[in-house]
């Protein structure tokens, strides 16, 4: 196999969330794997950013990673809204048993997923996307959006993933 043969097979592009990073290196989770990637160095990325690009590793050892091409790089949030679930959400989750997700397209970009809980566990379920902030992050990079907004009532939790 030639070195373009190889760099080639070992050189991956996607869309990673930076899960950690400092002057000196980051570190770059894919997406759509979930494979870790440690950067030699950072070229200028921040945690909770999410980057399309390529990724190759980096020589002569091969076990550290460099962001060879960067196409796309944005920032992420999340957040939770005082406002109320959409009368779409509603709808939604009147139709759904206690304990059922429902995943939507928005209107646009992004995505609704509109989660019936039990009325007593609604700030438990809240609290319980919070402490996934990196999932959370991880499918908003997949979707290609910028930012998780949780919005809530009595027995409804609804995540809204948008531009």
């Amino acid at each position: 196999m030639s070195a373009d043969e190889r760099t080639a097979a070992t050189e991956k592009t996607g869309t990673f969330l930076v899960t950690a990073a400092d002057e000196e290196s980051a570190v770059l989770k894919d997406v759509t794997s979930g494979q870790v990637h440690t950067l030699s160095s950072n070229p200028g990325v921040e945690a909770d950013e999410a980057v399309e690009g390529t990724v190759e590793p980096e020589p002569p050892l091969n076990v550290s990673w460099r962001l060879a091409e960067i196409e796309r790089q944005w920032r992420l949030s999340v957040e939770t809204s005082s406002e109320s679930p959409t009368t779409l959400a509603r709808d939604i989750a009147a139709d759904q048993s206690v304990g059922d997700l429902t995943r939507r397209e928005r209107a646009g970009t992004g995505e609704l997923h509109v989660i019936t809980v039990p009325e007593d566990e609604t700030e438990q379920a809240v609290d319980d996307v919070l402490a996934d902030r990196e999932g959370a992050l991880s499918r908003a990079a997949r979707l290609g959006v910028a930012r998780v907004e949780i919005r809530s009532e009595p027995g409804v939790v609804v995540v809204r993933y948008m531009p």
